[in-house]
């Protein structure tokens, strides 16, 4: 052997042991599936195929509002190729289907409220065949006026049995009589705004020999999802499995159920997988969008600003059906006076139904609408009293200890006044060039037709909150299951991946419990005990905690036989990097020892303390938890196009403990993005109640090149003592705080009131300069 070869291969010379990953809470461990994801190898529900395979079409109303005289299927029915043709006729179970109240047709039978309202659905061999066959189906109908004004539809004729009022809530707190010398007032409204799921909806149907059916779909509450499939399909619950596929996101409901049940039918009446796969177009019809609102406000305030009394009144647009809208206005209610201290508050809301397209849960959903108000009656107070917008927040700010406009003390803790001055404090980012030689951004682009001398900065702010888990008495509980063999980890939770983060915290949980390093997550179905929906922050903490308690449960089962073997409790044992270690010194052990050969397993639930609904005047503990939000937006408005760009968003937030530094980062980034196309761009546009450009195309979803520099300047990491690791949801209260800070900020810039969002060109355009 040469020398040369000798060293090439000699120990002392070979490459270092590459550095172990970091694992456990608090690291910045990535998702499993980010490599599949970025190779274009991950599975999404669009991807499904089964032998035998047919294709599915649905026919929707081009209408808003019509009375069906007749359908007429025997034209579809008789194309080549074509197996079934279903309608309301064909619906063995129920007819009826809903996430909050079940008032919504599978098909429409003889009236049509809402344009893309499902009437018929159609399996055929190929996808062409299917759309062309649910074409043929012929619909005569009676054309009838849509009522699309929700402040009509307290007057209009019934457009459902059950009423046009789906939910009023009163809240009374404190002196009616009680008054400020300083009074402002305003009107808002907060336009129709879609999820927008960069995937859109798709699924596939299997049919069971014991004549049931599995549903393969991106839902994010698959029980929820069986239960009502069972009940439409006629069938008892342990026949309708829902396997969750990848969800390619989800900031709402995704997979609607009106989408969910036709393919559940098809694949029943014809013995045969059955595939839909929708349009974009039908993506906008089919699912709910966010609540338009109309809002009016007064506020009440003393000669140093300070909040007397705030009256409000709230009218949500639930679109056809009530869906969501119950607890939408709940929120919205609670909310409306935003994280202050107001000492009188007397909120009127409602929820009514109209022939616009259905609302139903979009992230942040009523405490965003709110926030835009209050948050611009904040400004005009500002304004009346000669006060800077910051000051004015800062004289009002709860903190731990006050009370709501419910009743409700906040316990949990409410760091606004710190959230708010952090943002405050930091750097405000440097003006542009003036000289016309000078590359800088102007509103409307680089190809934009502005001119440098027409731009006005402004800088505005925004306060927000929302609350975490369900709330009025709702059940919150989850279920999970840890397996350890032979040193490698399962967990099982039906709690789905939307892309928050849960099966990485699972990881995580697993690794700083048990200190094992492969750990991997089941995926999810409805044989799994329920978990619930992925929303409002619950998978953290509900399903999270149930892991933990599961780990924790099979950590005893570890140490038990150590600890009984040195005469000490398991409190005595410590589990780091991998080690199993005795207050003394006495043992040290390595886990992967300990569990080889050995299978250890638990079983365990999360349930947070119950809530109660609101009493007859709003007043009640409906709440488990809340967060927090302080944004500082600085934008640049052309005043005489009316363009804006925003320029910076600088984000301070309550988190309560960061488990994951880099899934928080994005998680707040993602929702700071989502909110500037709340505030400027994304507006689903209904003229008669008919959608107009359901696509991405007509309807703008901010970009890349949309997306502001977002400067996280502060995470306060207070923990909430009744929370699993003492972590708050991250996601919501960024979206329903940023938008109302972007409209502060052009407030600022234009002198304008900007009563209206998304903000339109009209709202920030100065004439007279």
């Amino acid at each position: 052997m040469t020398n040369e070869a000798a060293t090439a291969t000699s120990p002392a010379e070979a490459a270092p042991a590459p550095e172990p990953i970091p694992h456990g809470l608090g690291v910045s461990l990535p998702p499993a599936d980010t490599r599949a994801k970025t190779e274009g190898t991950f599975p999404y529900a669009a991807d499904l195929w089964a032998e035998g395979l047919l294709w599915a079409a649905v026919l929707r109303s081009p209408h808003a509002h019509a009375r069906i005289v007749s359908i007429d299927t025997s034209h579809a029915r008789e194309m080549p190729g074509v197996r079934a043709v279903v309608t309301h006729e064909d619906v063995p179970g129920s007819a009826l289907h809903g996430r909050g109240t079940a008032d919504r047709p599978v098909f429409a039978s003889e009236v049509v409220r809402h344009h893309g309202e499902p009437i018929a659905a159609v399996a055929a061999d190929h996808p062409d065949t299917a759309r062309m066959a649910a074409a043929a189906v012929i619909v005569e109908y009676e054309v009838l006026d849509p009522v699309v004004d929700p402040e009509l539809a307290f007057e209009a004729e019934s457009l459902h049995p059950d009423g046009n009022l789906i939910r009023h809530i009163p809240l009374h707190h404190g002196d009616p009589s009680a008054a400020g010398e300083v009074v402002v007032e305003g009107q808002y409204r907060i336009g129709r705004a879609d999820p927008a799921p960069i995937g859109a909806e798709a699924g596939l149907a299997v049919p069971r020999p014991d004549g049931g059916v599995e549903l393969y779909l991106a839902s994010t509450d698959p029980h929820s999802d069986r239960d009502t499939a069972a009940a439409c399909f006629g069938l008892t619950p342990d026949r309708v499995k829902i396997v969750v596929t990848g969800v390619p996101g989800a900031t709402a409901d995704r997979e609607d159920q009106g989408f969910q049940l036709p393919l559940g039918l098809l694949a029943l009446r014809t013995g045969c997988p059955v595939k839909l796969t929708a349009t974009r177009e039908e993506s906008f019809l089919g699912h709910a969008h966010r609540h338009p609102t109309l809002l009016r406000y007064r506020h009440h305030a003393d000669a140093e600003g300070r909040l007397v009394k705030v009256e409000a009144q709230i009218l949500l647009d639930a679109g056809a059906y009530a869906d969501t809208s119950a607890e939408a206005l709940a929120a919205a209610v609670s909310f409306a006076c935003g994280p202050y201290v107001v000492p009188n508050a007397f909120i009127e809301g409602w929820a009514v139904r109209t022939n616009n397209p259905p609302s139903g849960h979009v992230r942040g959903e009523g405490a965003m609408q709110v926030c835009a108000a209050y948050e611009a009656q904040m400004d005009k107070l500002a304004k009346k009293l000669g006060v800077d917008p910051a000051e004015l927040r800062l004289r009002n700010v709860m903190a731990t200890g006050d009370v709501l406009p419910t009743g409700q003390t906040v316990t949990c803790p409410a760091p606004v006044a710190e959230l708010l001055q952090a943002v405050q404090e930091f750097p405000l980012p440097p003006l542009p060039k003036d000289t016309p030689e000078e590359d800088w951004l102007l509103p409307g682009g680089p190809e934009g037709a502005g001119e440098p001398g027409a731009v006005r900065r402004g800088v505005g702010y925004g306060l927000g909150m929302v609350h975490m888990l369900g709330a009025e008495g709702a059940d919150e509980v989850s279920t999970a299951t840890v397996k350890v063999l032979d040193g490698v980890a399962t967990v099982l939770c039906a709690a789905v991946e939307t892309g928050q983060g849960f099966t990485t915290l699972a990881r995580q949980i697993v690794q700083e419990t048990l200190g094992v390093d492969e750990v991997h997550v089941a995926p999810v179905d409805t044989d799994q005990p329920p978990a619930g929906a992925s929303c409002h922050g619950r998978h953290t903490w509900v399903s999270g905690g149930a892991v933990e308690r599961a780990a924790k449960m099979v950590r005893t089962q570890l140490l038990q036989p150590l600890a009984h073997k040195f005469g000490m409790s398991t409190e005595l044992l410590q589990i780091t990097d991998g080690k199993i270690t005795s207050y003394d010194g006495v043992l040290s052990t390595t886990v992967a020892e300990e569990l080889h050969g050995k299978e250890l397993w638990a079983t365990a639930q999360c349930r947070p303390h119950p809530t109660e609904p609101l009493d007859a005047s709003g007043q009640g503990d409906a709440f488990v938890g809340l967060a927090f939000c302080a944004v500082r937006a600085v934008v640049d408005v052309d005043i005489e196009l009316g363009s804006v760009r925003v320029v910076e968003l600088a984000v301070a937030q309550d988190v309560g403990r960061i488990l994951n530094p880099a899934q928080l980062t994005a998680r707040i980034e993602a929702g700071v993005t989502q909110g500037v196309g709340i505030a400027l761009t994304e507006n689903l546009r209904t003229p008669r109640g008919l959608v107009r450009h359901p696509d991405l195309t007509g309807y703008a979803l901010p970009t890349a090149l949309d997306a502001p520099d977002i400067r996280i300047v502060k995470l306060v990491e207070e923990r909430d003592v009744v929370a699993p690791f003492g972590a708050k949801a991250a996601s919501a209260v960024p979206v329903v705080t940023s938008p109302a800070a972007i409209a502060s900020a052009v407030r600022a810039a234009t002198g304008r009131p900007v009563n209206r969002l998304p903000i339109r060109p009209q709202a920030a355009v100065v004439t007279g300069q």
